[in-house]
């Protein structure tokens, strides 16, 4: 068995003996623990981070044992989906915000305004506004957040700026500045070969949501798909023009044959911008040794700027035989405790407005410097299309013509041309 399996092994079990030597304790006063399942994902640091933090709240909390059940994330919407149809659900999960729509599509959320109504100690008032509001449907609260992840970071190798004698970007600049650095930052051998990019972004989304157009006509309830409107075409143009036109961006055959992920890309010198989530913080701190930091994605020339976001909420199950002590735990879950370790550690942006405005993200000296920048962008974030069908539309229509424009086959409006009426369609269909 492999050490990293061994110690996932290892730390899942930790909250399990505790669990039971909680029950034991229970059991000697003479009460029953009510036993709260929660179901979630993450890689050994991220568990590591929640089972630690939830050790000392559970000494406090001698009435409720918590069994953490750590899921892949691949999969993990039909294996809980499995295990609520065959009557073993966990009690509490982890809700990506995309899996968050197939969940409460499905209507297999406890709905959380009551305990929030009663609840004097908490208030949906001290998360961002944003992340909570996609956690709502038809004004009902389904999941407290954890995090929230704006695709607004454009990380840049400070070394290679210093090299070409440029300045850093700030959060002011513009598509037109990102273009003329990322021009001044693409090398060729002699024989014409590209060896170091200026730029790449796997997040088309912010192209079109940045340049003000938009995937459907309403977030929140899609009848129609916009990406044939001129602006949304226009973004989308653009962002397939730094890949075929000015070759500032490598092409996924280009990517293919380097044989290397753009993290190591970018730490050895062959990538000098690339534009993802927080979420790339804690390799690029452990891995390398360069400097580095992050901008925020740039503005259109009309100065719009918007972004595509992730994030990660708790929820509680209908099906719960425990909400109230289920209630407890997700507040726990998303506390101050657990989203300061995970921003310290640079895995997530709190949600939390006070724990990311304080010492462990805002404040902390840790790399990324700007990583204070979210505060702000979380403002401009924009999720993916609220429809139950939404990934099936992604999967079978936009990706794969979405391939065909990157690779420089098609442009933008011949391909969202074709796939429109499609989208169209399905978005008109319900499961």
């Amino acid at each position: 068995m492999k050490l990293k399996t061994l110690l996932l092994v290892f730390l899942l079990t930790l909250p399990l003996l505790s669990g039971c030597e909680k029950k034991q304790a229970a059991e000697a006063e003479g009460t029953s623990a009510a036993e709260v399942k929660v179901a979630f994902w993450g890689s050994p640091e991220e568990i590591d981070i929640v089972t630690q933090a939830m050790k000392g709240w559970q000494k406090t909390h001698p009435n409720i044992q918590i069994r953490f059940e750590h899921t892949p994330y691949t999969g993990y919407d039909s294996k809980i989906l499995t295990r609520i149809a065959g009557g073993a659900a966990p009690d509490v999960i982890a809700a990506e915000v995309n899996y968050f729509v197939t969940f409460a599509t499905k209507d297999v959320f406890l709905s959380l305004n009551p305990f929030i109504k009663e609840d004097k100690n908490f208030s949906v008032e001290d998360f961002f506004a944003s992340i909570i509001d996609r956690f709502t449907v038809k004004g009902q609260v389904y999941a407290i957040p954890r995090d929230v992840a704006p695709f607004a970071c454009v990380f840049y190798n400070k070394d290679l700026f210093d090299q070409a004698g440029l300045p850093y970007p700030t959060d002011g600049w513009t598509w037109d500045d990102l273009l003329r650095i990322a021009k001044a930052l693409t090398k060729r051998d002699a024989s014409g070969r590209i060896t170091q990019y200026g730029f790449y972004g796997w997040a088309w989304q912010d192209f079109i949501y940045g340049n003000g157009g938009a995937l459907v006509d309403d977030v929140k309830a899609p009848t129609k798909s916009m990406l044939d409107d001129p602006k949304s075409v226009e973004g989308l143009q653009f962002y397939s023009d730094l890949i075929n036109k000015y070759e500032v961006m490598p092409t996924p055959l280009a990517l293919a044959n380097l044989g290397m992920g753009v993290d190591l890309m970018f730490a050895s010198g062959r990538l000098a911008m690339f534009l993802s989530g927080i979420w790339e913080t804690p390799s690029l701190r452990a891995k390398y040794s360069f400097h580095w930091d992050v901008a925020m994605f740039p503005k259109n020339r009309d100065g719009v700027r918007h972004f595509g976001s992730g994030g990660t909420g708790y929820g509680i199950l209908r099906s719960s035989k425990h909400p109230r002590e289920a209630w407890e735990v997700v507040k726990a879950l998303t506390s101050a405790e657990v989203q300061g370790e995970l921003a310290e550690r640079g895995l997530a942006q709190p949600s939390l407005r006070s724990v990311a405005l304080g010492e462990h993200w805002a404040g902390s000296p840790l790399p990324p410097a700007n990583k204070k920048m979210l505060n702000e962008a979380v403002n401009d974030i924009v999720f993916d299309p609220f429809h139950s069908r939404w990934r099936e539309i992604e999967a079978k229509y936009i990706n794969p013509e979405f391939d065909l424009l990157k690779s420089g086959k098609e442009t933008a409006e011949a391909a969202v041309q074709k796939i429109v009426p499609k989208i169209d369609q399905l978005l008109k269909e319900k499961d």
